[in-house]
């Protein structure tokens, strides 16, 4: 702690504004509001027996301090919450959001905004919703986004170079802003009654469609007013299906907060129009202070980035500074709002399933000695310049000696842990003997075409053992498929290097990278179980070629033969008696002579 620090401590003003800690390299450690920055500043200097560990450790790296006035307390806080998310200082809390869980985005700032499912939400402008558990439920919302309102949720570029429209246009799914076939103010329209849609503010929604299909019906577009009745009916009964509604549960939000140590799990509980919207859950780590101030942190974090403040929002405990917040809120919801801690009644009720649900969550995630597979994905993204997180990854392997018994294995890691569940494995029939690439695309094609076809999930990466001709292939199976917008990569064994698509040079990461260490043992993984696999059925191909010699006797009755008596030697040494009970007189017979 230099002495020029505290110095400029004592020639604060006696104001409000913000105060920067600064390491030698001119980076922010560290972002604080104060009503008085002197006064503020000043407490940092006390003895450091009082002081807080992570505060400590701050004060020894820092090197600098740097003020800025505000004309009030809620622009400092203003001010604290734009730099904080700027500059995401190392000992700020920060809120950590679990990105295991699908989110649909909305790209308003785009010409035509389309829906896609995202893992991980950003501070771009654009609007987040979820995350939604199950994930299912994830990529039905998007199908209704499409069936029911035709907006695009693809990734093709809206730029009108396409030629033609894809077939979800022809299916009625999309209004098809690819080929400007749409007018601009028609496509927002649609897009206002998707956001509605997707903030659960259904009778808005159902008051815009009711207009929308008296409209259609005085123009004599009875198909399109048809269109719109029975979307009405959709989004009534879906509000019927919601399971948690109450009289009292209006438009507001639940913050529940469980803390153990200097660890800390928030859900927050979005209620709009009497029905849950969508639940999220935040983390903190390394944090100090009560939940007061935890409660305080979360507020000017999440609020500085939600699309929407409700009038009234229940916390678990006191917020720090209520006052302060609910002044800052009231201009970011040009309204009144209202901090409360529920004590009875409906909001009581309500506020103990939300602590309970931090209080899983807290156990799932620090329960237990967490892995580190978050981090080692959030390394991957960033090595490979993925756009989200790659949670689930699906490796594909080759198996064959000279071209037989060729076979494919399919493994996947989700979470930075194997799914074994989900493992498949694939008999290559199309390809050529020894064609490596041919038996690649096959596999990947055969893949995914099901995938599609059952509207499963499909993984954040696609990892393939091999180089840049296999990496070639699996591109030619998913551009056929449509879904050439999952990344994928080769890895090769040799030196390992990343192969991507359409880039002449591989990448390749220091020995110790946890990135690589990954990727080569979800590709080891994917090698062993398609070669177990192939010595399986090259096994039985061996163990059966002297009994397939004899007409009438096939691998299938072979394998039958084998069961019975443990070995061909086995069938040999076989009573006739032994062998007509298995697989009749006649062929008992042809056995025997075949021997002798």
């Amino acid at each position: 702690m230099s002495r020029n620090m505290k110095e400029k401590a004592a020639g604060a003003p006696d104001r409000p504004g913000c105060y920067l800690f600064k390491a030698p390299s001119g980076r922010i450690l560290y972002v604080g509001k104060a009503k008085s920055l002197r006064r503020r500043l000043l407490s940092y200097f006390q003895k450091t027996d009082s002081l807080a560990p992570r505060t400590e450790a701050m004060l020894r790296e820092a090197v600098d301090i740097e003020v800025i006035l505000c004309g009030s307390e809620v622009e400092a806080l203003i001010l604290e919450n734009t730099l904080i998310k700027k500059n995401r200082p190392r000992y700020n809390v920060l809120l950590r959001d679990d990105k295991n869980f699908p989110y649909l985005k909305l790209t308003l700032g785009d010409r035509f905004p389309r829906v896609v499912l995202v893992r991980r939400p950003r501070m771009d402008g654009n609007l987040y919703y979820g995350p939604y558990t199950p994930a299912s439920i994830a990529r039905q919302s998007l199908k209704m986004v499409a069936r029911f309102f035709q907006v695009a949720t693809c990734y093709e570029k809206f730029d009108g170079s396409r030629q033609r429209p894809c077939i979800l246009y022809q299916m009625n799914q999309c209004l098809a802003p690819c080929v400007d076939y749409v007018d601009e103010a028609v496509y927002r329209r649609a897009v206002q009654d998707v956001r509605l849609f997707l903030e659960g503010r259904n009778t808005e929604l159902i008051r815009s469609l009711e207009a929308k299909m008296s409209r259609a019906s005085e123009a004599h577009e009875y198909e399109r007013a048809a269109h719109y009745r029975d979307l009405v009916r959709a989004v009534k009964g879906l509000g019927q299906r919601q399971g948690v509604a109450s009289v009292g549960l209006e438009d507001q939000d639940y913050l529940g907060l469980h803390g153990r140590g200097t660890k800390a799990a928030l859900q927050v509980f979005e209620m709009r129009g009497g029905l849950i919207q969508s639940r999220r859950e935040f983390f903190f780590e390394d944090c100090e202070g009560d939940d007061g101030d935890l409660l305080a942190e979360a507020i000017g974090r999440y609020y500085s980035a939600a699309p929407l403040v409700p009038a009234r929002i229940f916390a678990s405990a006191p917020p720090a500074g209520a006052p302060l917040l609910e002044e800052w809120l009231r201009r970011l919801r040009g309204g009144t709002v209202r901090i409360r801690v529920p004590r009875r009644g409906v909001h009581h009720r309500m506020m103990g399933m939300v602590r309970e649900n931090a209080r899983l969550a807290w156990e799932a995630r620090f329960g237990a000695e967490h892995n580190l597979g978050v981090q080692v994905l959030e390394a991957l993204r960033e090595v490979l310049g993925l756009e989200e997180v790659p949670v689930r990854i699906e490796a594909f392997d080759i198996s064959h000696v000279q071209g037989t018994d060729t076979v494919a294995s399919i493994v996947v890691w989700e979470g930075g842990r194997a799914r074994r569940s989900d493992y498949r494995r694939l008999r290559i029939r199309q390809a050529r003997a020894g064609d490596d690439y041919g038996a690649m695309q096959e596999a990947v094609t055969r893949r995914y075409r099901r995938v599609v076809d059952e509207g499963s999930r499909l993984p954040d990466l696609i990892l393939i053992d091999g180089g840049r001709g296999q990496l070639a292939a699996a591109g030619r199976a998913l551009a056929a498929l449509g879904v050439s917008t999952v990344p994928v990569l080769a890895l090769a064994k040799q030196r390992e290097e990343i192969f991507l698509p359409g880039q002449q040079e591989p990448v390749r990461l220091a020995g110790s990278s946890p990135a690589l260490h990954l990727l080569t043992r979800v590709r080891d993984e994917a090698h062993r179980f398609a070669v177990t696999y192939h010595r399986q059925r090259r096994r039985r191909r061996t163990l059966t070629t002297g009994l397939v010699q004899v007409r009438g006797i096939g691998p299938r009755r072979a394998r039958k033969l084998l069961q019975a008596f443990g070995s061909v030697s086995g069938v040999k040494a076989a009573s006739d008696a032994d062998l007509a009970r298995l697989v009749g007189p006649v062929l008992a017979g042809r056995l025997r002579a075949h021997f002798r």
